[in-house]
């Protein structure tokens, strides 16, 4: 029997008001519930503005343990709606050590892991590296009820290792909650083609992996950086099954068959084929 999950990208503008965000991602989890939505993605980093434009120690304040209230939240939400949530949270692991976190908390509420996201970009107004360390967690898939789910975060979306490892993890589904988008002054030159290739990337991995992937992301103007691109959802060969704006607040949403997945696979066998006796170099920076 087919195993059809509605798949839903929260993608919302957010604001300076961080209790406001948590308040407007609930509404949004709840409206997607109500619309058959049965895994809910947020996109990253929701419960504030894009802080990493700049390097303030004043915003290590609003990291917050997990468990803790966003988490709970979450969790609260999950069950009782029934449904499948991937939330993006700024986590205070320890003094001095946090990380950029996704949890991942089944459809009866149960917190069950977490991901922390692994590769820290530091690029002009994303200065990544200054607020999260390095996630140590590892590639992971979780067994959820609505199928197994694997998640990485937004700058992880462009390595197709981290794609893989999680679709070896046994994930059918790879959540990437993102903030991304155009520098105003760059837009006119680089922006068709920054998106395409954002765009394809993405794509990519669910070709390679024969798998569903879902990328929800911010909307809006935020101070410094342009305007992101909306989330997206794509199938296990590539095909856009559905794409939000980039300017208002939606739930965009798709239908997908998880089996799929094994009907690509077949056709496709890339994970039959691949040759790990021949892979060693993978693990060195560059090979000499």
């Amino acid at each position: 029997m087919a195993r059809k999950v509605t798949i839903a990208a929260l993608q919302a503008r957010a604001t300076a008001n961080r209790a406001e965000n948590l308040a407007s991602t609930l509404r949004q989890i709840e409206h997607a519930a109500e619309a058959g939505a049965q895994l809910i993605c947020t996109q990253e980093l929701f419960g504030s503005l894009y802080f990493c434009q700049s390097e303030d120690h004043a915003r290590f304040a609003w990291a917050e343990p997990i468990p803790g209230p966003t988490s709970a939240a979450l969790s609260a939400a999950a069950g009782r709606l029934g449904v499948v949530i991937v939330g993006s949270i700024f986590e205070r692991r320890a003094a001095g050590v946090y990380h950029n976190t996704a949890v991942v908390i089944d459809a009866d509420g149960r917190m069950l892991g977490s991901y922390r996201k692994m590769h820290i970009p530091d690029d002009p107004l994303y200065y990544e590296k200054f607020y999260f360390t390095p996630g140590d967690l590892g590639f992971r898939s979780f067994k959820t009820q609505v199928g197994a789910v694997g998640v990485l975060v937004c700058w992880d979306q462009w390595f197709p290792e981290a794609a893989r490892l999680t679709a070896l993890a046994g994930a059918e589904i790879l959540c990437y909650p993102t903030a991304i988008g155009w520098h105003p002054a760059e837009k006119a030159e680089w922006g068709a083609r920054q998106l395409e290739a954002w765009r394809t990337i993405q794509r990519s991995h669910a070709i390679a992996n024969g798998v569903f992937l879902v990328a929800p992301n911010r909307v809006g103007l935020e101070h410094d950086p342009g305007t992101p691109e909306g989330a997206g959802i794509a199938g296990p060969n590539g095909e856009l099954l559905a794409q939000g704006g980039a300017q208002q607040a939606e739930i965009v949403t798709a239908e997908c068959d998880l089996d799929q997945v094994e009907q690509t696979r077949q056709h496709w066998p890339f994970l039959r084929d691949r040759r790990v006796d021949a892979y060693q170099d993978l693990t060195r920076r560059l090979r000499d």
